[in-house]
């Protein structure tokens, strides 16, 4: 078998065993993909076998990725992919011991998630104006991914079945195949319900029917991108810092939690974070709850 069948073999081990998210079989898929041009092109080959499988390849390929000027957390991913296939080929008999597990990933900078402040948040939510189905589905878009907490992939991925309006609650299901509840406050509460009930008009009309909570024009499912897109419109009509991306209301839902006293193992749950470790950052974000923490404990603060 050729190694671009053993990939296929990999992907599909992925799906059907692993039961990986699609997303994450989409990144592996092209990371692997990626790798596996490299060395046809080095190679003069059209196709590739175990053989040409090695350290030696797979350090060219690393030395090529930091030629090519990509930054340090994807070559890690880059580099888990190819290690993870590694130890598939292992798995299978292909081969007796994985080149991939000595190559090092480089060292990961700590860089602290960009946030807004309240005001801020405040400003981009109440931007969406007026009665019509559009902009009612983006003030609940803005609002529920603050609110919530939510990764935008778990927005546009949110059906029906799964939200409860009444206690205020998302059933989510997360990265990583984990579930868990994602609350909603008033303001979130009330611009959803606003929604839903619009958006039950307007499939209506249509003569549509969608699962989906967050739909386009067309009635079908809305897509990550064209959150990106409604959120960039309300940027510039708002003049919020435009380095906000929908992630970056994640981030300040983290934020401002912890900056008013929220325990962490309850942020930790909220977000859907597997490792405290990683809710941690957030603790270090905000220079107006250092500040608070010094002027209350330094004796001539």
């Amino acid at each position: 078998m050729t190694l671009e069948q053993h990939l296929a073999e990999f992907l599909l081990h992925l799906g059907m065993e692993k039961n990986a998210a699609t997303m994450t079989i989409k990144s592996y898929r092209e990371d692997l993909m990626q790798l596996l041009a490299f060395l046809r092109e080095q190679r003069g080959k059209s196709s590739l076998t175990v053989t040409d499988w090695n350290i030696r390849s797979l350090r060219a390929y690393l030395a090529w990725l930091h030629e090519q000027g990509y930054s340090r957390s994807t070559i890690a991913r880059r580099l888990a992919a190819v290690r993870a296939f590694g130890r598939f080929l292992c798995r299978q008999g292909v081969i007796s011991q994985n080149p991939a597990q000595s190559l090092r990933s480089p060292r990961q900078e700590r860089k602290l998630p960009h946030f807004l402040t309240p005001e801020q948040v405040l400003r981009l939510v109440q931007a969406p104006q007026g009665q019509n189905w559009q902009s009612l589905r983006d003030r609940a878009i803005l609002e529920v991914l603050y609110s919530a907490g939510l990764r935008v992939s778990e927005l546009v991925g949110l059906d029906l079945e799964r939200v409860d309006l009444r206690e205020g609650f998302l059933h989510i299901h997360g990265k990583g195949k984990r579930e868990r509840l994602a609350l909603l406050g008033p303001s979130a509460q009330q611009a959803l319900a606003a929604w839903l009930h619009a958006r039950a008009q307007y499939l209506q009309q249509r003569r549509r029917q969608s699962s989906a909570v967050f739909i386009n024009r067309f009635g079908t499912r809305l897509t990550s991108r064209s959150v990106g897109r409604l959120l960039h419109h309300y940027l510039r009509q708002t003049g919020v810092d435009p380095r906000t991306t929908p992630h970056t209301l994640r981030h300040s839902f983290a934020t401002h939690l912890l900056d008013n006293g929220a325990d962490i193992r309850g942020v930790q749950e909220l977000l859907g974070h597997k490792q405290l470790t990683t809710t941690q950052i957030y603790t270090h974000v905000s220079p107006g709850r250092l500040k608070e923490s010094y002027r209350q404990a330094h004796p001539r603060a």
